[in-house]
């Protein structure tokens, strides 16, 4: 189980490069980084292993919202290229590798083993709503906040009248159709107001 879950950690992490979204790379890496996760807690830390789901679910989760806010492409989920400068890309990507692989091959590991029978699941959670309650609940009603705006602000509908009105969206293909919602549909009828000079 344990081979499988690495695998697919693997294959997740580099489907984030093959992607054409910016959406569902950020999909991609919160599966990669739950089954991270899900070895944590195979291998007997399940504090490490649910405390990686639930940051690494939260942020990627945060991620995809603010993609959807701010990203002129719709919702980051027409078709763009994810990677950059490749060459620099590969070069970095294979020195972070060697660079890990040393450290965890030739540091020496601590040994430090979990009083038998300590309940370290039932600990955070203790954590969580008890010393750490007001955090936790901050967090959450600002991260409430953070997808109640994001709704707003993706919204066709504006305070003076539908958002995208007598806009026309970028072309999917040098010139093609407009990529999502063509000016028209639905009222928008913006262009009829700015010609007949």
């Amino acid at each position: 189980m344990i081979a499988l879950l690495a695998l697919f950690a693997v294959w997740t992490g580099w489907r984030v490069f093959r992607v054409d979204s910016m959406v569902r790379a950020s999909f991609a890496l919160m599966l990669s980084f739950v089954s991270v996760g899900a070895i944590g807690v195979l291998l007997s830390a399940p504090y490490i292993g649910v405390a990686t789901v639930f940051m690494m679910a939260v942020e990627m989760m945060v991620m995809a919202i603010f993609m959807v806010m701010f990203m002129m492409n719709p919702a980051g989920l027409n078709p763009m290229v994810m990677v950059h400068q490749h060459r620099l890309s590969i070069a970095a990507g294979v020195l972070a590798f060697v660079g890990l692989s040393a450290a965890i091959l030739l540091s020496p590991l601590p040994s430090d083993p979990v009083p038998e029978g300590s309940d370290v699941v039932a600990q955070l959670g203790h954590e969580l709503l008890g010393p750490s309650m007001l955090v936790f609940e901050t967090a959450g009603v600002t991260l409430l906040a953070t997808m109640v705006g994001a709704v707003i602000l993706s919204s066709r509908q504006g305070w003076f009248g539908a958002a995208d009105h007598g806009s026309r969206p970028p072309d999917l293909t040098a010139g093609g159709d407009p990529a999502g919602r063509q000016p028209g549909d639905g009222g928008g009828h913006g262009h009829h107001h700015h010609g007949g000079h």
